[in-house]
Formats: structure tokens, sequence, C-alpha cells
């Protein structure tokens, strides 16, 4: 199949990256760290000395390698006296595999001679760059691996700079699913300067999910303009990257708790019919369809909807 032009840009773009990155990195340097040792061998040290002990098929299993690769590797290891293997079976993938005291030093060698490779990184950088850096790199992983599952979620208030990101983010996205044009973005953008110039009373919050240091979504509670004693609920969002953990069911779960605890009598919201994961979210909360309106808006044909949940039941 034939690739797309922005496709074949794409993929020229990751080429160009990787050949940098594993240049900057040393991997294509003679050994790992100038060692005799090649980079699939010192993973498998540094996997092992990490472990304590392990087995070759949970190896072969958890670093996506070849068992034949993983059994020539360990036995290489072996007669260089830096692996020990107990056998407990007669399997020997079930053996367990743990590093000879000359093994554990190369280890600590290994891991100490990176620690420095990774520091010589940011000596360039200042503050900011280095936060960017490592930003990306965290992006980088999210995006192609997902989060880890024993991951924390944090629900946690905006930082300075933050709104002007989920703004920049949520007008990129619905652009990109829904098509929506740059009005979405600006209107957007006065939503959330309305929602940090409001008073603080009657009570508004903003949380923001945050999960393996990144922003995984967002959420926010203002009081209604037609009736302060019913709380309004905007702008949900949850990262491409983050979906699939519960984290937009747990920002809604949330802003109903706020608004319980917080006097309102009921929470209205509205939204559009083509939002389908958001919709069901709001329907599995409680929330009740009030009334739908079709309009044009952002550069699309929509059928707007009004939804409500009773706090007082």
């Amino acid at each position: 199949m034939a690739e797309k032009p922005d496709e074949s840009a794409q993929v020229a773009a990751i080429r160009t990256f990787n050949r940098f990155y594993t240049g900057i990195i040393g991997l294509l340097n003679e050994g790992m760290h100038k060692s005799p040792y090649s980079l699939a061998e010192a993973r498998l040290i540094h996997e092992i000395g990490k472990r304590v002990s392990t087995t070759s098929s949970a190896l072969a299993a958890d670093l996506g390698m070849d068992r034949g690769q993983i059994s020539r590797l360990v036995w290489r290891l072996v007669d260089q006296g830096l692996l020990a293997v107990l056998p407990h079976s007669d399997d020997r993938r079930s053996s367990t595999l743990a590093l000879t005291p000359d093994g554990d030093g190369l280890y600590r060698n290994f891991n100490e001679m990176s620690d420095q490779a990774a520091a010589d990184l940011l000596v360039p950088l200042d503050s900011f760059l280095r936060r960017d850096l490592v930003g990306s790199m965290q992006r980088i992983q999210t995006m192609l691996a997902g989060p880890e599952s024993t991951e924390p979620l944090i629900l946690r208030p905006h930082r300075v700079g933050e709104l002007g990101w989920l703004v920049h983010r949520q007008g990129l996205l619905y652009h990109l699913e829904q098509g929506w044009n740059g009005e979405f973005e600006a209107l957007i953008a006065r939503i959330y300067a309305d929602y940090e110039a409001a008073p603080i009373t009657p009570p508004k919050s903003l949380w923001v999910a945050e999960m393996a240091g990144q922003v995984a979504g967002s959420l926010f509670i203002v009081p209604s303009a037609a009736d302060p004693t019913i709380a309004q609920l905007r702008m949900l969002y949850v990262e491409p990257a983050f979906r699939g953990h519960g984290i937009g069911k747990r920002l809604v779960d949330e802003a109903i708790r706020f608004s319980r605890a917080s006097g309102y009598s009921s929470i209205m919201l509205w939204t559009q019919d083509c939002l389908v994961a958001a919709r069901k979210i709001y329907q599995g909360a409680g929330f009740v369809l009030e009334r739908e309106e079709p309009h044009h808006s952002f550069g699309a044909d929509l059928n707007g909807q009004y939804w409500r949940l009773d706090l007082k039941r």
C-alpha cells in the first residue's frame, strides 16, 4: 500500500530523529560505554541486576527478544563468569539467573556510566529546556507504549501555563478528531479566561488529571450564568494516549462530589451528540438529556445536547 504524502514525511522525520538520537547516546559505538560488551549484553546484565534474579523466559517476554537469542547471550555471560544459572527443573527456560559478584560489579559500573551519560545530555540546557526535554521523552514513551498500569492518577489544581496548554490541546484535538475550525479554539479560550476571572464564590474548581508526570485530561465546574445555584460542568477532555483508563469517569465523579458538597442543586452541561465517549460517561453518572438543539458551529453541522443531574435526590 502506497504511503500518504504526510505519512511519508512523518516516517522520514522519525528516521531522522532515530539517527540523531542513536548518535547522541552512543549506540553506534564499538561497545556499551566503551566496554567489550554489546548493547544487548549490557541490557541483559542491567535487567538481571535490577531484578536480582529472573528466568530466561521472563527476560524474553519482557524485552521482546527471541528466546534463542536470550539463551546465546546468557551462556556467553556464564562463560565469562558474569552470570550464574541455578537450575531447578529440567526446563532451562525456568532456571533462575543471577549475577555473580563480578557481574554485579559490572552492573553497578554500567549504571553509574549510564547516569553520567544522561547527566551529560542536560549540561548545556537551562532548567526550562531540561523540563521540556524530559517531558517530551515521557510523552514519546506514553504515546508509543501507553502509561504503566501502576502509574497513579492524580487530580490536582491547574498550574501557571496550563490553561494555555489546555486551550491548545483541545483546540488541536477537536480539529483533528472532529474537523472543528478555529472558532472552537477562540470559544474555549474565552471560556477558560472566564473561569479564571470568576470569583471564588459561588464555588468553582478545575481539576487537571495527571498520570506519569503528564497532563492526561481536565474538567472544571463553575456556577451557571443563568442560575448560580446550578453548577455547570465544562470542558471535559482526556488525552488520546491516556484514554481507556477511566480518567473521564474519575473527573466527572469528582465534579459531582464537589458540586454536591458545595450545595449546588444540580449540574448542567452542554455537549454535542457526536462526542459519544463523553456522552456515555454522563449517562453512566446519572445525567438526563433535557433537550437538543441543531446548530452550525465551528465549521460543522452539529446537534447540541443539554444534560442535567439533580443533586437533591
